[in-house]
């Protein structure tokens, strides 16, 4: 009985202590991001669009970091919804404009939900990661885009800003 009870324990205990040895300990500061992701380093403020008419004024740049300050999900309307935001999250609409063609990274500071689109219609991902480990840099998503304007919609942040960098990748 105590050889059974004592496996027991051993069984719900094991797993926790597995999943803690496998996380990364990072340090207080944050690691150095690869050169790939330099435009991290230069912030520009942004302040989010609740709808297209508002895009003009809220535009990020391509390969510098744009600090987002993003609004109440309820208060956006998005220009193509593809998924409802929780109600006590946090949105935003961007414009951001790609002189070449060739995949663009957008690389976020956290886990928000992302849509990259073009003339009302979202654009396909063409890739999704995690973040650097032990960075500020925490989700990627890759786009096949072509030259021209687009809009990045943010939805379901936890927070009233987030950190976006939008850059194109090596051909």
């Amino acid at each position: 009985m105590k050889i059974a009870a004592l496996a027991l324990t051993l069984l719900f205990i094991a797993p926790s202590a597995l999943a803690q040895e496998a996380a990364p300990a990072c340090p207080a500061t944050p690691a150095p991001l690869p050169p790939g992701l330099a435009g991290w380093a230069s912030v520009t403020p942004v302040s989010a669009a609740a709808s297209a008419a508002g895009l003009a004024k809220a535009t990020a740049p391509v390969g510098s970091r744009a600090d987002v300050a993003l609004l109440p999900a309820a208060q956006v309307q998005f220009v193509a919804p593809e998924k409802a935001p929780a109600a006590d999250s946090y949105s935003g609409l961007v414009s951001f404009s790609v002189p070449a063609a060739r995949t663009y990274r957008v690389a976020l500071g956290a886990g928000a939900w992302i849509d990259v689109v073009r003339d009302g219609t979202p654009i396909a991902s063409a890739a999704h990661g995690h973040g650097v480990a032990c960075t500020a840099v925490r989700k990627t998503v890759d786009f096949a885009l072509t030259p021209g304007d687009y809009v990045l919609q943010i939805s379901g942040n936890r927070a009233a800003a987030i950190s976006v960098l939008i850059l194109p990748l090596l051909p």
